[in-house]
């Protein structure tokens, strides 16, 4: 009795997935990401702590506030021309603030639905509870005020108390918004989000770049505890003191 053999297929092309360039492949990876998010976070938190210490000076009157604005759009005096600069730096922040939303929106979107692994510790606990099961809406608090707040002192787009808005006049527009009781409490709610949103961000980004040890864990906790205090404090207190009567 006779047996054919078979013969052997013929394996089939594989396509092979055309690279993409390095940053790219590695945005697209979870690492990548969380990278993205914690570089970007720094650079956010910089321009946090900038603005809020530039803010103090509404505590000197209203020539030194409007002064201060003038300056921000003299950045690089006579070598650049006026307000150039200063749209450099609001591009690297729009930059930096789209990349950090979509970092975290697209982590959002593939973990929802995943449990979330148990902290290994009581001290990762403690520093991640409240704050990191807030960080989406916290995140989109901050993110519909910075709308209005842009809208309100910056383009003049949501007229101050007197109805006008005095483009140039930091202090008067200012001073006439948070007059207003329930911009006051609406200013006051965003900042207190915005320090639980700083709060785990600050502690969480040194895991993301490996700074993650027993020997720096509670340096972290007070860093990031600290940072988000001092901001609290320092923009809570704008709404405050103008309600209070001692800016007018």
């Amino acid at each position: 009795m006779t047996t054919t053999a078979k013969r052997p297929e013929t394996p089939k092309p594989t396509t092979r997935r055309r690279r993409l360039p390095f940053l790219v492949e590695f945005y697209r990876s979870d690492v990548g990401r969380k990278w993205v998010m914690a570089v970007s976070g720094i650079v956010l938190l910089g321009y946090v702590l900038v603005h809020m210490i530039g803010n103090l000076h509404l505590y000197e009157g209203p020539a030194q506030v409007n002064e201060y604005g003038e300056a921000l759009r003299d950045l690089g005096g006579h070598l650049a021309p006026r307000t150039f600069v200063l749209w450099v730096l609001r591009l690297g922040l729009t930059a930096a603030f789209v990349v950090h939303i979509h970092a975290a929106y697209s982590l959002w979107l593939k973990n929802r639905g995943k449990r979330p692994e148990d902290y290994k510790s009581k001290r990762d606990y403690i520093a991640a509870s409240f704050a990191s099961r807030t960080m989406v809406w916290t995140g989109t608090i901050v993110l519909l005020f910075l709308a209005f707040h842009l809208a309100d002192l910056t383009w003049g787009a949501e007229p101050a108390a007197t109805g006008e808005f005095f483009r140039g006049d930091v202090y008067s527009n200012v001073v006439a918004s948070l007059s207003r009781w329930p911009v006051a409490a609406l200013y006051i709610v965003a900042n207190v989000a915005l320090a639980f949103h700083i709060y785990h961000g600050a502690w969480s980004l040194f895991q993301t770049l490996g700074v993650n040890h027993p020997r720096f864990n509670l340096w972290r906790r007070w860093f990031a505890a600290g940072f988000a205090a001092v901001i609290l404090v320092g923009n809570v207190s704008f709404p405050v003191m103008v309600l209070a009567g001692v800016v007018e």
